[in-house]
């Protein structure tokens, strides 16, 4: 199992499995998504804001 801090509160932030690259998970203390930014070596990453996409 992989332990990493969450960027936003510095809560452990465990995975049972490995992870996958960008796989946008949640934390368990403060509710921010995150994002797996790499696997090797993993680091995680508060996730980006989803863009409004006005059809253009």
């Amino acid at each position: 199992m992989s332990v990493q801090s969450c960027p936003e509160c510095a809560a452990d932030v465990a995975f049972a499995a490995p992870p996958e690259l960008n796989e946008i998970i949640e934390c368990g203390e403060c509710a921010g998504e995150l994002e797996v930014v790499s696997v090797d070596p993993l680091i995680i990453a508060v996730a980006p804001e989803a863009e409004e996409d006005w059809g253009e």
